[in-house]
């Protein structure tokens, strides 16, 4: 059974019937197709402002392989937001699943000479030399969500804002226990990856944290899986005979956490979770398991990143800016997602 069958699985035991629609989407995700239903792009459509057509450009785009849901989302929305523009071809190479091949790849598009690339790493420190390769021979690298260490190794960064999302986090769980009355909650953290950004993730929450005199008991690291998200969550629930809350970075991580949960018949805690899936937006509204909240870190980002990498491209700013140029940064804001307004988030969810 491959990863994305277990998740399908899991997503069908945990949340029931509802779940198919949802599952269904995420298997358009993650397939070679872009699902119209399941892409975030922003019209192109008029002829005014920065939609108006201009030189045609060429960009190339470069994400690690579409294996869980989020990154699914990431390859299908770049490819859309990139359709939708008379003037963009639209170069995709293969991530991968490492730093080495996407290094090799991303060679092999330099090479191709395009006018601009769209690159998420695996690991910003790793992939930095290539992208240095690029901007040194005049090719801009729009750096999307993983960071590279070195600010000559891209002409714009845009990602979500990691730090942010474990504020939220922090603000959500702390509020709630302080609301309730418990005076030393015990608190458990399922982070990602130990890349730059699950660091950034998890001070963001401990500063939070620290607001209300509250910290984290317990932290465990997963792989953004969901059979990392299981693994890690046994261990937690293991380690910790009693929890009030519990904060998971990662949606699709979050599938595999909550089987766990279900597994160890374990009910007295809530949970947040991180991204926005669009099952955990449905489990949040159906409030039929412990999952009471999500962060928003939203895939969308590889829309934005496309429709900046064309304007930077075609030598043209942002039309709502004084600016001539497209800024060198943009973070995205992380937003709490609850029973109150999910619905608000639905077409968001990915």
């Amino acid at each position: 059974m491959t990863q994305h069958s277990r998740d399908v699985s899991r997503r069908r035991l945990l949340f029931g019937g509802a779940a198919v629609g949802a599952a269904t989407l995420l298997t358009a995700c993650t397939s070679n197709e872009t699902p119209a239903a399941s892409t975030q792009t922003k019209a192109a459509g008029n002829s005014e402002g920065n939609n108006a057509p201009g030189k045609k450009v060429v960009i190339g785009f470069s994400a690690p392989a579409a294996d869980h849901g989020w990154m699914g989302a990431i390859h299908a929305n770049a490819k859309a937001q990139a359709a939708a523009y008379s003037d963009v071809e639209f170069k995709e190479v293969d991530g991968g699943s490492n730093s080495e091949a996407q290094r090799s790849t991303l060679g092999t598009l330099i090479a191709q000479k395009p006018d601009i690339i769209v690159v998420l790493p695996h690991d910003g420190k790793e992939v930095n030399a290539v992208a240095l390769q690029a901007m040194q021979a005049g090719i801009p690298i729009v750096n999307l969500d993983r960071a590279f260490p070195d600010a000559l190794a891209s002409r714009l960064v845009i990602k979500g804002d990691n730090y942010g999302m474990g504020v939220s986090a922090g603000h959500f769980i702390g509020k709630q226990l302080k609301d309730k009355g418990i005076a030393n909650p015990v608190i458990g953290e399922i982070a990602g990856l130990e890349i730059p950004l699950t660091v950034e993730r998890s001070a963001g929450f401990a500063a939070a944290l620290a607001t209300y005199g509250f910290k984290v008991g317990n932290r465990r690291s997963a792989e953004f899986t969901s059979d990392s998200g299981q693994r890690e969550a046994a261990q937690l629930l293991q380690a910790l005979p009693k929890i009030d809350a519990i904060w998971n970075h990662d949606d699709d991580q979050g599938i595999g956490v909550l089987a766990a949960i279900k597994q160890a018949n374990r009910s007295e805690f809530f949970m947040v979770g991180g991204a926005g899936s669009k099952l955990a937006i449905d489990a949040i509204k159906a409030d039929n398991t412990v999952l009471k909240a999500t962060v928003t870190y939203n895939p969308s980002m590889a829309s934005s990143a496309v429709s900046l990498a064309r304007l930077i491209a075609q030598g043209r700013g942002l039309g709502d800016l004084t600016e001539l140029q497209v800024p060198k940064e943009v973070t995205l804001a992380s937003e709490t997602i609850t029973k109150e307004n999910a619905s608000s988030y639905d077409k968001l969810g990915f």
